[in-house]
């Protein structure tokens, strides 16, 4: 065995295999499956299952996302369009060619909402062409849109409403009334793609191979890394849970590391961890005493009957009030004062995030069911925080770095749901449910003698952990640049020695920090890039990738600014071409950003 030589470059393959999605590697294995029994009925189909032209297909999916819900609804919808036999392609937000939107005869858009009401990260190219002054010619497009979004905010499902409109707006025919659907989603999204089928289903008789091919597709092997997803969680033990704040800072934040042995869950650095909590006890028991319901009273819940301190318990959101929530409430306890509130929109945007709904409860109190209080809530739904480590570096581990979320009501201190249950309620090695999110729009890149800016405020820094982990473990050639702010060096330096050591071994070229409490005048990581713009802009001219994670409302729009001062100063750009060129930095994956 030792003189064996295999049939093709392994090393070739091997980068084949592992730059590749979990999307491509099913397709990657379908279609070697296929040419592998050339001799089976599948093989006449080849051309027509496994190698069609990216623009002769009919239906376009495209999915943009934020944590992947948007992803999964277009994934979902693909594959019952495929069991069909339609032909269909479903395409990242990002990688669509827009330029070719002519040519596409129906889309589908499945989008989520981030931030003020703006599209997600991958989107934002296709949504400044759509509104872009030169209008596409979309006269024999049919189009439908899904929005996601969380009716907590403000601006609901925003992104979703504004694409549709503007569709309209150009001359494309409507295939169905948009569809706005909330965190809890699901149930909605199933009803929307059985709509879609039954609008599209008359492919399916007009395809001459349709019977072959939905016998082809649902004949190819798809090859799972693991088992473990959303809807079938591994269960991880927390090995490190460890306060990285020094005691004199006004926040907790965590380092934990978690045991994914056994899983084979794979990760790369940029994906995010999904994070299934359950809610606090101590919570659930003052629910329940405001509300003076009892504990083992049955109720019904996505049609399963179970007592109502567990639905609570692990079931149901409690710690996010919504103006949805608050209106419900209102009319559910007759509360005068709250349906006097309902009545103004502003006060109650305002009234819903400042008073949690434990608060709500107790200060309005009322009289009502168990399984009437249960049907205005939320379902429970997991948190995502970005993975603070890289595989490549520690194995069946993954890291994080979580906030702890505390702030006061009267005389209490409310704790958010998912970060409370990590950092106060899962004591050392007790497990927890998570699954990989991936995020394709976060990636270093390939080559890595390239350089790499990196720009995080707080936990936005965990990203880049991981970043540069994997940069060690590569021996990357490539450049690393880090700016990180927090309020204080001495309490709030996150992973200081670690950053120390990366420096010291060249694996982290520079790096500049943003102390804003430390000093009277408020210094943030913009206010560092704009004093190192020439250098930035330097870095740009040899390559360099830019990332940005941490918030999405205040940092990162003012690090965007930052950016395009610097390209308009030292380009000598006006104002559309500095546009431009960051439009090209973003196209062209040099600039990406994990905000929230």
């Amino acid at each position: 065995m030792s003189n064996y030589h295999p049939p093709f470059n392994a090393d070739e393959m091997d980068k084949i295999i592992h730059n590749a999605s979990p999307e491509q590697l099913a397709w990657l294995s379908g279609y070697l499956w296929a040419i592998a029994h050339k001799h089976s009925p599948l093989s006449a189909l080849t051309d027509q299952v496994t190698t069609p032209a990216p623009y002769q297909m009919p239906i376009t999916i495209l999915s943009a996302s934020q944590t992947g819900n948007a992803r999964r609804v277009a994934q979902e919808l693909s594959h019952d369009l495929e069991r069909l036999g339609l032909p269909v392609r479903h395409v990242h937000a990002a990688d669509f060619k827009f330029k070719k939107l002519h040519q596409e005869q129906y889309l589908i858009i499945v989008t989520s909402t981030q931030g003020e009401g703006e599209p997600p990260e991958e989107a934002l190219a296709f949504y400044k062409s759509l509104f872009a002054t030169k209008k596409p010619v979309v006269d024999q497009l049919h189009f439908a849109v899904f929005g996601l979004g969380d009716c907590s905010y403000v601006n609901f499902c925003q992104a979703g409403k504004d694409i549709d409109q503007r569709l309209e707006e150009l001359g494309a025919k409507r295939l169905l009334a948009r569809v706005d659907g909330d965190t809890d989603y699901q149930a909605l999204s199933t009803i929307w793609r059985q709509n879609i089928i039954d609008e599209l289903q008359k492919y399916l008789q007009q395809s001459p191979h349709s019977t072959a091919l939905e016998s082809a597709i649902k004949t190819n092997l798809v090859v799972e890394s693991s088992q473990y997803c959303r809807d079938n969680p591994f269960t991880a033990a927390i090995n490190i849970n460890q306060k990285i704040t020094s005691r004199d800072s006004d926040r907790d934040i965590r380092h934990l590391e978690l045991d994914l042995t056994d899983s084979n869950l794979k990760y790369q650095p940029g994906d995010a961890l999904g994070v299934w909590y359950q809610n606090s006890a101590s919570l659930v028991d003052e629910l329940l005493q405001a509300t003076k319901l009892s504990a083992q009273t049955d109720i019904e819940l996505h049609g399963q009957v179970l007592p109502l301190k567990q639905a609570l318990l692990e079931k149901l959101e409690l710690t996010q009030n919504t103006p949805v929530i608050v209106e419900k409430y209102a009319k559910l306890s007759q509360n005068d004062a709250l349906l006097t509130l309902i009545g103004d929109k502003t006060a109650l945007r305002d009234f819903c995030h400042t008073l949690p709904i434990i608060d709500m409860v107790s200060r309005y109190a009322g009289s009502f069911t168990a399984q009437s209080f249960v049907d205005i809530l939320r379902p429970l739904t997991p948190r995502f925080y970005s993975i603070a480590s890289a595989q490549d570096d520690v194995g069946d581990e993954v890291h994080l770095t979580v906030n702890v979320v505390q702030y006061q009501i009267d005389d209490k201190t409310r704790t958010g749901g998912a970060s409370g249950f990590l950092a106060t309620q899962m004591p050392q090695h007790d497990q927890i449910k998570v699954f990989i999110e991936h995020n394709d729009n976060f990636r270093l890149p390939n080559d890595n003698s390239l350089p790499i800016i990196m720009i995080a405020a707080g936990t936005g820094i965990a990203p880049f952990r991981a970043f540069l982990q994997q940069r060690a473990s590569e021996e990357a050639t490539g450049q690393s640049w880090l700016f990180f702010g927090n309020p204080h060096f001495t309490a709030d330096f996150l992973y200081q020695l670690e950053w120390q050591t990366y420096q010291k071994d060249g694996v982290l070229s520079r790096i500049d920090l943003a102390w804003s409490r430390d000093q009277a005048e408020k210094i943030y990581v913009q206010d560092k890039i704009l004093a190192r713009s020439a250098e930035i802009w330097q870095w740009l001219q040899a390559g360099a990738y830019i990332y940005v994670c941490g918030d999405a409302n205040r940092m990162a729009k003012a690090v965007n600014a930052a950016l395009l001062h610097i390209i308009m100063e030292h380009g000598q750009y006006d104002e559309e071409q500095t546009n431009n060129y960051l439009d090209e930095l973003r196209s062209n994956k040099r600039y990406q950003r994990d905000i929230y």
